[in-house]
Formats: structure tokens, sequence, C-alpha cells
């Protein structure tokens, strides 16, 4: 498929970015970022991706978007994916493409920096997360439980893009976008040079929160008492069920606390789980899971509650990156629980706006016990969120130092 939105005017760059998620999507780095923002400032996007996203309301203006055939079984889909990748980066030419750039996709890097190197288009590569680390990790997990083939060729198949990404692709890309300063770090750590990195942490669309009518409305029949809220993904790796064991530390506390979960996994099966683990807990009637909600619904229900979390799992991964909640609760002025994790812990401390706890399930269930006790006196503190967001990290600030990066990549 491919749909064309605007026409690109001289003295633009152009950037044509290949990524691996399924179009149109609702990743806010892809779809605000690059979609909205960056093309205010002169930089237009080429965007080649899967097919398969949900459609969604978002008005965005991408130069061009492609994707491959959703049609047939697996094994066709995946070299209509490949065509389609590989289709677009043989026809860019140095006069009418300035940046070439991958997301995430180390035989797709490969290919697109030989590719660019040919034609002399300075080519980008931007991790947004570590696929490599985290295949190695669940095939070792699956291996150590199950073991069979497929874990085996998985697990080597991370091994071996692991040793070229950080031996190939990153090296010789013009520049390396990352998600994070912990992942910055990471990076120079495995000799990727300073000056060919940035800095890219998750942000909000500010502009769209302002103009967007967050009307706190609690559930019909949660009218009344505190009211604990999470919004995002509920997949296993998450750990969500280390909020529901601090809903059990403040109950003794604050009998009436509830717990609201806003989302959902890609697999029943996982809040399944969660709900039991509530049910095991005797908890049934104060953990709720609504599901996937459109984004107005979701924030109305975040906004009515008195607390929010979130809590990122601790470790090499989940360490590198740059939770998108947490800014989201700032930019509503919502007291929130944050864990250590270390953007987390940049971002709490620099804006003073929540409270900030270590992993443990006890040191959460405290934060909440501190929020819930004083709710006016919460909300005082977290105030300072907006502010801290509109300058630090909104979608129009990070798009201002991301098109200064393209916009020298280009020139040279």
């Amino acid at each position: 498929m491919d749909t064309q939105a605007t026409v690109t005017t001289p003295g633009r760059v152009r950037l044509l970015q290949l990524v691996p998620e399924p179009l149109p999507t609702f990743r806010a780095d892809v779809a605000v970022l690059f979609g909205r923002y960056l093309p205010r400032l002169g930089i237009d996007c080429d965007l080649v991706g899967k097919p398969g996203g949900v459609a969604n309301d978002e008005v965005t203006a991408f130069s061009r978007v492609r994707t491959g055939s959703a049609r047939g079984g697996r094994l066709r889909r995946e070299l209509s994916y490949l065509g389609t990748y590989l289709g677009a980066l043989l026809k860019a030419k140095r006069t009418q493409c300035d940046v070439i750039q991958v997301r995430d996709m180390v035989s797709i890097g490969v290919l697109g920096l030989l590719i660019a190197r040919c034609k002399g288009i300075p080519f980008a590569y931007w991790v947004s997360f570590l696929m490599c680390e985290a295949r190695i990790a669940r095939a070792r997990a699956q291996l150590a439980a199950h073991g069979g083939l497929r874990n085996r060729l998985v697990l080597l198949k991370g091994l071996i893009e692991e040793r070229i990404l950080y031996r190939v692709v990153l090296p010789h890309a013009r520049h390396v976008f990352v998600q994070s300063d912990a992942m910055l770090q990471m990076m120079l750590q495995k000799g990727i040079r300073r000056e060919r990195l940035s800095a890219v942490p998750m942000g909000v669309d500010t502009q769209s929160l302002s103009g967007m009518q967050v009307d706190a409305r609690r559930p019909p029949d949660w009218q009344d008492g505190p009211l604990i809220a999470y919004l995002g993904t509920l997949d296993a790796s998450r750990q969500i069920e280390r909020m529901i064991d601090a809903l059990a530390l403040v109950r003794p506390r604050i009998p009436a606390a509830r717990l609201l979960l806003i989302g959902a996994s890609a697999l029943p099966a996982d809040t399944d789980r969660l709900l039991a683990h509530a049910s095991s807990l005797g908890l049934a009637d104060a953990v709720r899971i609504t599901g996937w909600l459109p984004s107005q619904q979701a924030w109305t229900l975040l906004a009515s509650a008195d607390a929010a979390v979130s809590y990122f799992p601790r470790g090499l991964i989940h360490d590198v990156c740059s939770p998108t909640k947490l800014m989201e609760y700032l930019a509503l002025a919502m007291p929130v629980v944050a864990n250590d994790n270390p953007d987390q812990v940049r971002v709490l401390r620099d804006s003073g706006a929540g409270w900030l706890v270590d992993s443990s399930t006890e040191a959460m269930a405290q934060g909440l016990l501190d929020i819930l006790h004083d709710i006016p006196a919460a909300k005082a503190r977290s105030a300072a969120g907006p502010g801290y967001i509109a300058s630090h990290r909104s979608y129009q600030v990070i798009a201002n130092d991301v098109a200064a990066e393209y916009r020298q990549l280009a020139a040279r």
C-alpha cells in the first residue's frame, strides 16, 4: 500500500525512514514526532513499514507512507515486507533523499547502510529498544524452561544480530539516535563515538493535550473512595502484579482504595492471570481492567484517579528505556509514584513533581499511602508537572533538537 500526504518543497530535509511497526502506528515517537512535529520544522518523512496497523484519527503529515502486503501466509508476507523495504532503498536518489534511517531492524539496517553508502546518502540508525538483547533473554528463558530447536534458532539469531549491530551497523552509521541517556552511556561503552549519538526520550504531545477536553470521570460504580490508576500495556514482562501486591499493602490502612488498570495485553492470558492474582489476595472487587480504550476515554478515566503508578521493571533491557506513562501523568498534574528506572529518576528529581521510590512493593505502597493520606497536598506537589513537561519533555521541544541533527546530517 502506498499513500501520499504532502509534497516536499525545496530547502526541506527529506528523510526515508524504515520502521518495523505496522502502519498506521500509535507509537508517539513515530506518529507524533515524525508525522506531526518534524514536518513543521522542515523535516519531511517518507515512512516505510508493515501493514496491519489500526486506523486512527491522528492527523499526520508524512510525505509518503508505504507498506508491504498483508495477504497470504507468513512467508509470503515476510517476503513482501522485505521487497517493500528493499525497493524503497533501491529507489532512493541523492537528489530526492537527504537521509536514510532504519529503526530497530538489524538486517534491514545492514542493507540500508550498504545502499546508502553506494548512493552517497547519509545513513542513520534509531535504537528505541534493545531488540537483540531482549530476543536473547527470551530465548534463553524458553530454553531453560522447555528447550527446543526453535528456541535455539531464535537464540542464534539474536546473538548474530547483536554482533552485527554493534560491530557493523552502529559504528558505521553517520548518526545513532537512542531512547535515553542511560542507553547513550551504554552505546559509549560499546565503542560508539559520542559525537554520533543523540538521546531522544519519550515525550508528550502537549498541543493535542491542551486542546483535548479531559473531564475527569470515574466508572459509574466507583464514584467514591480513593482510586489508583495505571495506563499502559499489561504484558507479563511489565510485572503489573506488583501493583496489585502494593494495593494489598495499602488496603489495611485505606480499606476503600481501588486499582484501575487502563490497558490490555496482546495475550489475553496475561490479563486473566492478573485478575486471578487479585482474586487470590481477596481483591477481586478492588481491581478492574478496562481493556484498550480510545485516548479521550482513557485519559478521562486516568484524570479521575487520586494517584497514578509508573512501575518499570529493572534490568539491562528496561533500564535504558524511557517510560511514556510518567510523562503523561505529569502533564495531567497527577500525583504519581514511580520506581527507580534511570529515566524516571532524572525526570522526578528535576521536576520535583512526584514520589520516587525503589522498586520494592513495600516502597510503592508507602508512596501511595503518602499521597492518599493527604490528597490536597499531593495535588499541590504534582502541579509542577505540566510546566516541567512543557519545558523539557514536550514533542515541540524534542522535535527542535532532532530537526537540528537531521539538518547537520543533510548538510554533511
